[in-house]
């Protein structure tokens, strides 16, 4: 066989390109997937979160703007035909691969948000380009090299879940105890990776690897119902699916008929006294790409039709939702929101993540005084992307509020701050200062970043510029939609919609539920 060279700077730009296309354009087979399970959705509280993400990645993929704030670890997983050789190198393979994270990362036209801290224990300085990323090599025959990329938010990647499973253990059993604990921060609807076998290490690479594989659960249901006989692995598949749905999570987690859309399954032969099992979740925010380089030049994949994305136009309901302005908001105001209720926030919010959070934290300690008052304000927690031309903010979706649970009774005891804003369940910690202050917890849908970055119209930093995204911000904002999901009496919409709707499962009943019930 002939051997193929491949150019660094043709590999530098095929993966910069691919990174770019994937920021923007979900997979058609996930928009497909999601749409059917939109089409079918009976609770109007998960309806609502698919019709934002549908809409939000439609307006993504026409305006080329990231689907999520969260941009992702880059991963890429590499097979490189014996009979590659390389051209015009500077470095090492993974060199030329982080030149073209940092390429696509930085480009002026669609910036993607650098999430990637060097040193994770110490120090966590952003590297500000989203390099290095997690590379994996396989040499395999061949001339080519095949290359499968993929952006992983930390969201759904912090819900990972690994076993040592004894032989005779059941994995769906393990997996339907697992997935309940997850909560919502992996942004339902997804998919689940789960690599069963090899080591450890071995296993989570065989799940993770598994997310890049295209969905086809709808054509496994086909097939079961007609009849044809299914392997082994697919019974599985199928039963999982069944299974994991019916525990009534939903979208957001919020209840409902969906929580995946597919899940994949890779083995590998293992010890005899083992049985290694991972489980990683991808979010509503997928984005992997494959790509082949034939040493022919750099490879630019095709955008899909936009005529592959339902018809699905949100806009705010005015007849349902309550108009809220945050300027003269009041903590007697925050306390008659229900759970479910819709709001469409008007006015002035800040801004803040961990790191934001645990600098307030350190400053209280020390006495010292805040960059910001908090009082009577509401805290959005997000890292958004940087604006382009005439934007306020790029994207601009909510993150896992779990990660802030812990500074939840500092910021309304001793800052003021009446109501907050996320995405994913609240803890118990969370929950019971929330009550005790008679507070509240918003839910933003993630994985509508681009949709609810359009409700912001101006943006500035007020504290902590040196921490990037995770500065504090002030936003304007107009009709931004939230539902209301811990009120001020401690009761979580994502503790009773789902099992409300696990119930319903349960009985057989496919009744519409609305989000006043739940």
């Amino acid at each position: 066989m002939t051997s193929t060279a491949i150019r660094y700077d043709d590999l530098v730009e095929s993966v910069a390109a691919a990174l770019q296309y994937i920021s923007y354009y979900h997979p058609p087979d996930y928009i497909a997937h999601l749409a059917r399970a939109y089409e079918r959705e009976q609770s109007r509280a998960a309806k609502d979160a698919m019709a934002q993400i549908l809409a939000s990645s439609k307006m993504s993929a026409i305006g080329r703007r990231p689907v999520c704030q969260d941009t992702g670890v880059v991963n890429v997983f590499l097979k490189v035909g014996m009979d590659v050789r390389w051209a015009g190198f500077e470095g090492t393979l993974d060199d030329a691969i982080n030149a073209g994270v940092r390429r696509a990362y930085t480009d002026p036209a669609n910036p993607l948000r650098a999430s990637v801290v060097a040193d994770p224990q110490f120090e966590r300085k952003n590297t500000r380009d989203n390099t290095p990323a997690v590379i994996f090599a396989e040499i395999v025959p061949g001339n080519t090299l095949e290359v499968f990329i993929a952006a992983k938010g930390g969201g759904s990647e912090n819900k990972s879940q690994f076993a040592m499973l004894n032989p005779g253990d059941s994995v769906v059993d393990w997996v339907l105890k697992a997935v309940p604990t997850m909560g919502a921060g992996w942004c339902p609807p997804g998919m689940l990776g789960i690599g069963i076998g090899g080591s450890a290490e071995k296993s989570m690479v065989m799940a993770k690897e598994s997310l890049m594989d295209d969905l086809n659960m709808y054509e496994l249901q086909a097939k079961s119902s007609r009849g044809e006989k299914l392997d082994k692995v697919e019974e599985m598949r199928l039963e999982l699916y069944e299974k994991v749905n019916a525990l009534g999570i939903g979208a957001q987690g919020l209840g409902g008929l969906t929580t995946v859309l597919d899940v994949k399954i890779k083995m590998y032969p293992t010890h005899a006294a083992s049985k290694p099992v991972a489980m990683i979740p991808n979010c509503a925010a997928t984005r992997h790409a494959h790509f082949v380089m034939d040493g022919s030049g750099p490879v630019y994949i095709t955008p899909p039709s936009l005529d592959l994305w339902p018809n699905v136009n949100w806009a705010p309901d005015y007849n349902k939702s309550k108009k809220v302005n945050l300027d003269t908001l009041t903590k007697e105001e925050v306390a008659s929101w229900k759970p479910g209720d819709t709001l469409l926030l008007n006015g002035k919010m800040l801004t803040g993540r961990d790191a934001a959070h645990k600098r307030i934290q350190d400053m209280l300690a020390k006495g010292e005084k805040l960059p910001v008052d908090f009082t009577n304000r509401v805290i959005y927690y997000v890292g958004p992307v940087d604006p382009v031309k005439d934007e306020a903010v790029g994207p601009a979706g909510p993150t896992t509020a779990t990660r802030m649970d812990g500074f939840t009774e500092m910021m309304l005891a001793e800052t003021g701050l009446i109501a907050m804003i996320g995405k994913s369940e609240r803890g118990p910690v969370a929950i019971e200062a929330i009550k005790k202050h008679q507070s509240a917890y918003l839910m933003a849908v993630g994985g509508a970043a681009y949709l609810v970055s359009k409700a912001i119209k101006k943006a500035k930093v007020l504290g902590f510029a040196d921490l990037g995204m995770e500065a504090i911000y002030e936003f304007d904002v107009v009709d931004m939609p939230v539902t209301v999901a811990v009120d001020a009496g401690g009761t979580s919409a994502h503790i009773t919609g789902p099992a409300e709707w696990q119930k319903r499962i349960a009985a057989g009943t496919r009744k519409t539920i609305t989000l006043e019930s739940v």
